[in-house]
């Protein structure tokens, strides 16, 4: 093989030089584009708008736009590529711009980037803006398997992108949910139980902690409010005694004040809103008097992180005792609205009781502050909505029937493999055995499981080494992940034709139309020898071409990864353009007189998976030294021309068939088999 081993020696050093000027090279990461950004055009259209919109950017841990219409708040967008760093299976960005109602569902989306091999051509916006746009309505609140389930008005062309497709549907769910979360349009939590009710007296609902106490004796307040002008009296009497917590679970409210006093309280209270009871005695007042004039309860703020409340009058619900059993004797009793952005009243806040006294000296007032901190019990949460299922773990789910068929077939293949000894022996149970499994490759793993390999996923992997690898980019797809991880099993044991010469849908449809046009007569076509080492030339350069063009463009390298046929024969059905349809009848049609024309000559797949070849630690197929120098008939049998003259077996382009250990154990077909039978005193086969 004299033209085959400089060119593989050559791919090794160029492809060195490009890994290494790769991870030099700082344009090669992941967040070289910039988000998109929503105009009022785009705004408007994705909110079901009428007249002008203006958009206003806004930052923060969730950064976004806010989209405003004559004052009023239309809905929020976000870019999926600047929240949830969303990529595709290429491996490069992918931005989709989600706009959210105010109510807290998807108002509508639209694809403003991506770098997908399946999405890339062939395929028209019209039916991509439908898949992407049809997320319109969904309520982020449901449950994610029901956000997750496969859509069944995708056009058939766009079901099959199911890698692209899964990617898109992560990105949006994760860049809405964020974003509604960030602005408030739903809980991160569980929120507050408002159905539960237990009946309790008033010593167990303090032990259930629905209460936060606070006190200060008089003789503290009286040290705390020194220097300022009648100061409380010694003592230990209470200055204040506080007692405060939310009553919206009824378990608080009901007890604390009989239902009809509840059912008053909270009836009154808006969707967001919750409502605060203080109960106090002692000498100082939380209310006091001075919000009579003024409006606002000066004395009382709940503050929690950076947020600071005051209650108003309007917030105000007087009450004039306490309906639970075993109440203490109190003074004043009030419950007070609140309602704020930012303000979560399932976390931990506090309330303050601010005491002022005029100072002595005339100065500023002097002021103390008594806190209770608060925190809504365990009991009277509901539960938080788990976390949403990472999006490879639930597509495992989803698919473990295809899990199943997939690694039974592995299965088959593998103990055909190590038992091909007897199993080759055997000539009709081969040609058997061989012609049923690839049909089943391509009829269910093909064509049913949507189970091919491509040259696009070799780029994709080799661009996460170098941009961040990341498991869950490649598990969300996990037929195409099994069929990997055994193929890069199977280099180690049998070479690159584990997955050409068994496992590839479109090797089983040349190889099955080929062994029906020869039995119909087809005559087939012998390439030259030395011809047919120099066209594998065509394969390794353009494995190389691809490789090379996406490191300076995806795009382009993706369209010149269409002289792969998969995406049309087997990914996507033949539902394409004639022009992809005439590439690929042509191939085929080749096959039908050189077999597996395609997998010799031009697949950079192939290409690909033969360089590492060399890393099989075993050789199972056997050879004699008569071989290729007293018999070349495995040579002409060859599925793919893998045997030089000499008789060796190049295992770049073996295809692991199968046929030539057939012929080697074949004494009726084995020249050399022939010769030693007729051989006085033989024995049989000798090695």
């Amino acid at each position: 093989m004299p033209v085959i081993r400089p060119v593989r020696r050559l791919l090794a050093a160029v492809l060195f030089a490009l890994f290494a000027a790769a991870a030099q090279a700082a344009g090669l990461a992941a967040d070289t584009i910039a988000p998109a950004e929503p105009d009022a055009v785009l705004a408007a259209q994705l909110l079901g708008a009428e007249g002008p919109v203006t958009v206003i950017r806004e930052e923060g841990a969730v950064p976004g736009w806010r989209a405003e219409a004559g004052g009023a708040i239309l809905g929020h967008l976000g870019s999926t590529w600047e929240i949830a760093g969303s990529v595709g299976y290429s491996g490069r960005p992918l931005d989709v711009i989600v706009a959210l109602a105010p109510d807290g569902r998807i108002a509508g989306a639209q694809l403003m980037a991506h770098a997908e091999p399946v999405l890339t051509l062939g395929i028209s916006d019209a039916d991509i803006a439908r898949y992407v746009g049809g997320f319109a309505g969904v309520d982020l609140t449901a449950p994610r398997e029901s956000l997750t389930d496969a859509r069944t008005d995708m056009p058939d062309i766009i079901s099959r992108a199911t890698v692209s497709t899964a990617a898109i549907r992560d990105g949006i769910l994760r860049t809405a949910r964020a974003l509604a979360i960030g602005r408030g349009l739903i809980s991160e939590t569980g929120g507050i139980d408002r159905v539960g009710f237990t009946a309790l007296d008033w010593q167990g609902l303090v032990a259930t902690g629905a209460l936060a106490h606070a006190t200060m004796t008089l003789s503290e307040a009286r040290a705390a409010l020194q220097g300022g002008k009648t100061p409380p009296p010694e003592g230990e009497a209470p200055f204040l005694d506080l007692w405060a917590g939310l009553i919206d679970p009824p378990t608080v409210g009901r007890n604390l004040l009989g239902q009809q006093n509840f059912t008053r309280a909270i009836g009154a209270l808006g969707a967001k809103d919750v409502a605060l009871i203080l109960v106090s005695s002692g000498l100082h007042s939380p209310r006091g008097t001075a919000w009579r004039q003024s409006g606002t309860f000066d004395r009382i703020a709940v503050v929690q992180g950076g947020v600071r409340l005051q209650p108003t009058k309007d917030d105000y619900i007087f009450v004039k005792k306490l309906l639970i059993e075993g109440a203490p004797a109190v003074k004043e009793i009030g419950i007070y609205r609140l309602a704020a952005d930012g303000f979560d009243p399932v976390q931990p806040f506090r309330v303050e009781i601010t005491a002022t006294r005029p100072a002595e000296s005339g100065g500023d007032d002097v002021a103390t502050v008594i806190g209770a901190d608060y925190a809504l019990p365990d009991a009277f949460q509901l539960a938080p909505p788990p976390e949403p299922e990472p999006l490879w773990r639930s597509a495992w789910q989803n698919k473990r029937p295809a899990i199943v068929i997939v690694v039974a077939m592995l299965s088959v293949l593998t103990l055909i493999l190590f038992l091909q000894e007897g199993f080759v022996r055997r000539p009709k149970l081969w040609r058997l055995v061989r012609l049923g499994f690839l049909a089943t490759t391509l009829l269910v793993l093909g064509w049913g499981l949507n189970g091919q390999l491509s040259v696009v996923q070799v780029v994709a992997f080799l661009h996460s080494l170098l941009t961040g690898f990341r498991w869950e980019t490649f598990l969300v797809d996990p037929v195409i992940f099994i069929l990997w991880s055994f193929t890069a099993l199977g280099l180690l044991f049998w070479g690159r034709g584990v997955y050409c010469g068994w496992l590839c849908p479109f090797g089983a449809l040349q190889e099955l139309l080929n062994a029906a046009a020869q039995k119909v007569g087809v005559k087939q076509i012998a390439v030259p020898q030395a011809l047919h080492e120099r066209l594998w030339v065509i394969k390794y350069t353009l494995f190389l071409a691809i490789l090379a063009l996406s490191f300076y463009s995806m795009h382009d390298a993706l369209v010149l990864a269409e002289a792969e046929p998969f995406k049309t024969a087997i990914s996507l059905r033949f539902l394409r353009a004639w022009p992809f349809l005439a590439f690929v009848a042509v191939l085929l049609g080749a096959g039908l007189f050189i077999e597996r024309f395609y997998c010799r000559y031009l697949c950079p797949l192939g290409a690909g998976i033969a360089i590492p070849a060399k890393l099989k630690i075993f050789d199972w197929l056997k050879r004699r030294p008569q071989c290729g120098r007293e018999c070349r008939l495995c040579e002409t049998k060859c599925t793919v021309g893998a045997i030089d003259p000499l008789g060796r077996i190049n295992p770049n382009e073996c295809v692991l068939c199968l046929r030539c250990q057939v012929i080697y154990h074949d004494a009726s077909t084995c020249t050399i088999l022939k010769r030693r039978s007729r051989a006085p005193g033989a024995t049989g086969d000798s090695q």
